[in-house]
């Protein structure tokens, strides 16, 4: 494999965490204006993309392989466990 080529691999396996931690971020920042008002989108982004590639990593280590669902599941519990935090830690 060409360093392009581990590249790509890379990015791909790490796309799906910071894909889910975007979408989440504007859905919190359009749903719960209350609670989120005051963090700025880029930062839940980048803890739910943090978050979520610790949980792609720890589901790769855990199940040996990546693509299966319950890694997903884990990687959206990272995802929005982050997210969640902020929003509580705002509300104090």
């Amino acid at each position: 494999m060409n360093p392009l080529d581990a590249f790509w691999h890379i990015a791909n396996f790490f796309a799906p965490a910071w894909g889910v931690a975007a979408i989440l971020a504007l859905a919190a920042k359009l749903l719960w204006r209350q609670s989120y008002g005051s963090v700025a989108w880029g930062r839940l982004a980048l803890w739910g993309g943090l978050g979520g590639s610790l949980g792609l990593l720890a589901a790769l280590a855990l199940l040996g392989r990546d693509g299966k669902m319950l890694g997903y599941g884990l990687m959206l519990l990272t995802v929005a466990l982050p997210q969640w935090i902020l929003g509580l830690r705002l509300r104090k």
